[in-house]
């Protein structure tokens, strides 16, 4: 075996994934809030970078040139109705505290108000604190009171009498253990003194859940109408007591883009309102282009303004790659935008992606966690994209299409005979729409709706 050293010239292409790079890629995935907070970090960390304040001053200017008769808004102000509902004025205090905008109190801290106000020796409230300090958030209490009792080191009866005064608290069925004792506290704080309905809260809570009322009906020995009648009953109670007072973890949504709709014509206006518009600091320009001795300190500058570049220059790309996907998308769900959500059409990231010239990841990244405000309400980007079916027509229909006229055709369907998935299946054939019944059970089960012989009425 010869062994030896050879000089071999090869051409290769390979994407190098650089900084600026990453950078931008990162910029383009960005929902409007996290762009906001990331400029917010490039400007604490880069003083080369500030925001341009000259549309401010532009405005500004305006608003002061302009010449405002305030002696007819004074004659006129009180028909400015909005003021009084807005502002509830005190005339003993400028300061209202019906203004101030105040959290809602948990289930614990609710729970414990009502509970200091029950006369109860020390070691009562001890154990009244503990349990309701062990509800879950849907105010179930999932600790056993055997283990309370050890815990605490009291009596087994002592618990369950503290318990019982608590499951008379506010919201009604609060420290239940079980759904079961939930529906018959809430029954009992009613008046219910029907024994149909409590041997079916015990008993058939599962064969409630499967519509199964004739085979109730013939173990009760009642008719079917009245088994209907106490599961509609049923079904009015609350099965969570706590969830009135769980955390409500809102997400506001600021759309990127706004589609108007002027004559027959839709314009694409960017909604940039929120993110600040940035410039290099004329400052620093200036100690550059003087030419600043210090080769540290020009280093620096340079690497700063690299740095600032790439970030404007990155937030614009940004929006011109979603102004141009949402071009596409008004191009080819025109159809959507003028009659509506049956219409939609089926679309493919790969035919935005080959349409705009780029990467169908790119597109993936421009629409994730994107919003548009159209006329027809708030989309994700991402809504206008899926997968469909070819109708009579010979274009395509999109599966969020079907599933509308699944609904719509559910809600004529007799609540006594209703349809099955293949009855389904045929009546969207009608419509020009040939699925399978198979895909009709998958696109009811994605729409949270239950079969025929749950939906049934008696």
């Amino acid at each position: 075996m010869e062994m030896g050293f050879n000089l071999n010239l090869e051409q290769s292409q390979k994407l190098v994934m650089t900084p600026q790079l990453r950078q931008a890629i990162k910029i383009l995935q960005f929902t409007s809030l996290e762009l906001e907070e990331y400029i917010e970090q490039q400007i604490e960390n880069n003083p080369i970078i500030e925001i341009n304040e000259e549309d401010k001053k532009t405005k500004e200017e305006l608003i002061e040139d302009k010449k405002i008769d305030w002696k007819e808004y004074a004659e006129d102000f009180d028909n400015y109705e909005y003021c009084k509902e807005a502002f509830h004025h005190n005339s003993d205090n400028d300061f209202n505290y019906e203004n101030i905008i105040f959290r809602n109190p948990t289930l614990q801290e609710h729970l414990l108000f009502q509970f200091t106000l029950t006369y109860l020796e020390a070691d009562l409230h001890l154990i009244g604190e503990y349990i309701i300090d062990s509800l879950d958030e849907n105010g179930y209490l999932r600790v056993s009171l055997n283990e309370i009792a050890e815990t605490l080191q009291q009596d087994y009866s002592t618990v369950e009498s503290v318990l019982h005064i608590i499951q008379t608290f506010e919201p009604v069925g609060v420290a239940a253990r079980t759904l079961t004792e939930c529906l018959r506290i809430q029954c009992n704080s009613l008046g219910i003194k029907n024994e149909n309905v409590y041997l079916m809260i015990e008993s058939y809570l599962d064969e409630i859940a499967c519509n199964k009322y004739p085979a109730i009906a013939k173990s009760l020995g009642i008719s079917t109408q009245e088994v209907q009648d106490i599961c509609d009953f049923l079904k009015t109670l609350e099965p969570k007591p706590g969830r009135k007072y769980a955390r409500n973890d809102n997400r506001y949504v600021v759309p990127d883009i706004v589609i108007k709709k002027i004559g027959n014509e839709y314009y694409i206006l960017p909604n940039d309102r929120n993110i600040p518009r940035l410039t290099i600091r004329k400052d620093y320009q200036q100690m550059l282009s003087k030419g600043e001795q210090n080769e540290e300190a020009v280093r620096f500058l340079n690497d700063k303004f690299n740095n600032a570049m790439w970030l404007i220059k990155s937030i614009e790309q940004r929006m011109q790659t979603i102004h141009k996907v949402v071009e596409q998308i008004v191009h080819k769900q025109r159809c959507f935008f003028e009659h509506g959500k049956k219409h939609l059409k089926p679309m493919t990231l790969k035919e935005i992606a080959d349409e705009i010239g780029v990467h169908e990841s790119t597109v993936s990244r421009a629409t994730n966690g994107k919003y548009v405000e159209t006329p027809a309400g708030t989309f994700e980007l991402k809504y206008f994209f899926s997968s469909g079916v070819p109708n009579n027509g010979g274009e395509g229909i999109a599966a969020e299409s079907i599933k509308n006229y699944i609904r719509d055709i559910l809600d004529k369907e007799d609540p006594k005979k209703p349809y099955s998935d293949d009855r389904i299946a045929s009546e969207l054939e009608i419509k020009g729409i040939k699925i399978s019944r198979r895909t009709v059970a998958k696109y009811r089960e994605d729409m949270k709706i239950p079969s025929s012989s749950r939906r049934k009425r008696y």
